[in-house]
């Protein structure tokens, strides 16, 4: 027994699959590549405009700055997800001690909230009542219920920090790749920079309801303006401190 539709029964026949929306990857990968590569880009274009153009103090600002991102966006993804999987499961318990020391309670207040869905009473109260003949199918029952979660598929805290960590050190190495090569001006890390801002914005559409050129558009736009803000900044002040 896995969920109120295979207790209810379904005409459906149709095969299809769905894409991963709780392993706890798909954000962080995303919002760690976005930010290792805006982030450093911004750096880098902050550190050209406030020293000589081709120093190598950029190309040790933008490794720096790619190894200390890296790091902390793997601990605070870790210290976020692992925060949040333990009050899960602590809710978990509360919700499997009321169901042990109030079950007629409990699948009743099961039975109101298919009833609340639109289901007849007494096909409410037969659906609840088979669910609760098994305490463990009925704890995960109420547990997608009140709290929309599986109890099955929490979010992985070391899957949320390595796909942060992968993805924001190579996000954070593209600007800083074209120094490598021997660059002497911000303009080739520019243009890789918002090609790759694009591309990956374009990229994020593939799993949201966004058309390509508007998710790479917006990402290209964002990462852009925080890179010109910290030009700006290092101009100012870059002189002034000799």
């Amino acid at each position: 027994m896995g969920s109120v539709a295979d207790v209810v029964g379904s005409e459906h026949s149709g095969d299809h699959v769905h894409r991963d929306v709780t392993g706890g990857w798909l954000r962080p990968a995303v919002f760690g590549a976005m930010d290792g590569l805006v982030s450093n880009f911004a750096l880098i274009a902050g550190m050209d405009g406030g020293t000589s153009s081709g120093s190598r103090f950029i190309v040790l600002a933008g490794l720096a700055g790619l190894a200390a991102g890296a790091f902390s966006m793997a601990a605070g993804e870790y210290t976020s997800v692992a925060s949040q999987r333990e009050l899960a499961r602590a809710e978990i318990e509360v919700e499997r001690r009321e169901i042990q020391r109030h079950p007629t309670d409990e699948e009743r207040e099961l039975s109101e909230t298919y009833q609340d869905k639109g289901f007849d009473p007494e096909l409410a109260d037969k659906v609840a009542r088979q669910f609760h003949k098994d305490p463990d199918q009925a704890l995960e029952e109420h547990v997608r219920e009140e709290l929309g979660l599986d109890p099955n598929d929490l979010p992985s805290p070391v899957t949320a920090a390595a796909s942060s960590f992968i993805c924001f050190a190579i996000g954070a190495f593209i600007p800083v790749l074209p120094y490598l090569l021997g660059a002497g001006s911000v303009l080739p890390a520019l243009i890789m920079s918002l090609t790759a801002l694009f591309i990956c914005g374009a990229v994020v559409s593939r799993v949201t309801t966004r058309s390509w050129w508007y998710s790479g558009l917006r990402q290209l736009i964002l990462g852009g303006a925080a890179a010109a803000l910290t030009y700006f900044v290092g101009t100012l002040v870059g002189p002034g401190i000799g």
